[in-house]
């Protein structure tokens, strides 16, 4: 029986991954915890086969540095680190703390159980980073890098939603979509991400708002 432990954050995904693993006939989830910082203690306890570790966990707890210190008194560990959030310094920085494989969270079912499989045999997976929005594939319009920049400064939706004379309702959908072609969960996450280079985004100016309409 292969022994899996889980660090999530997400109580739901946390759950649902929980469920899951457990339906397989041939895995056990000996735990399932929210924080990175208790998982080494965990590891040492139950002494999983295998380990689903989230980034960003509890108490922004960092699950990279927790898996290289289970990997440093835990080596036999299968660790797979787990994340919803795109940044390929995420990928450089598991590879050198030596986890094994690396997924993002849209990863369906199926493809996250093969990939569990195959590191349980020895193969390493670490995918290509999706396209960063910077490079243009994500196809953000000028509305939308105009209310990315305005964030980058801080403002609130009520702000940027003044600033580009539209209603708070139509700022919170655009931010939605915003956030749904870049892969972020957090408009704040996104743009500490964009840092400077968001200076440079187009400016959408108020006029634009009857020819766009």
């Amino acid at each position: 029986m292969i022994r899996v432990l889980i660090v999530e954050d997400q109580a739901i995904l946390r759950e649902s991954l929980a469920r899951s693993v457990g339906d397989q006939p041939d895995m056990t989830v000996v735990s399932a915890i929210a924080d990175a910082s208790e998982a080494l203690g965990v590891a040492l306890r139950e002494r999983p086969d295998m380990i689903l570790m989230d980034v960003c966990t509890e108490h922004d707890s960092n699950g990279i540095v927790a898996a290289a210190r289970i990997k440093e008194q835990l080596p036999e560990c299968r660790i797979i680190i787990m994340t919803g959030m795109p940044e390929i310094t995420f990928v450089d920085q598991a590879r050198e703390a030596g986890v094994d494989s690396f997924v993002y969270k849209n990863v369906g079912i199926d493809e996250l159980f093969a990939v569990m499989r195959s590191t349980l045999a020895g193969y390493c997976t670490f995918p290509k980073p999706p396209e960063s929005i910077f490079s243009g594939t994500a196809a953000l319009d000028d509305v939308e890098l105009s209310i990315l920049r305005l964030a980058c400064e801080g403002k609130s939706r009520r702000e940027i939603a003044a600033e580009l004379f539209m209603s708070e309702g139509t700022i919170k959908r655009r931010i939605s979509e915003i956030l749904s072609k870049t892969g972020y969960d957090n408009i704040m996450r996104l743009a500490v991400h964009a840092g400077p280079r968001a200076a440079s985004f187009p400016t959408w100016s108020a006029s634009a708002r009857y020819a766009s309409a």
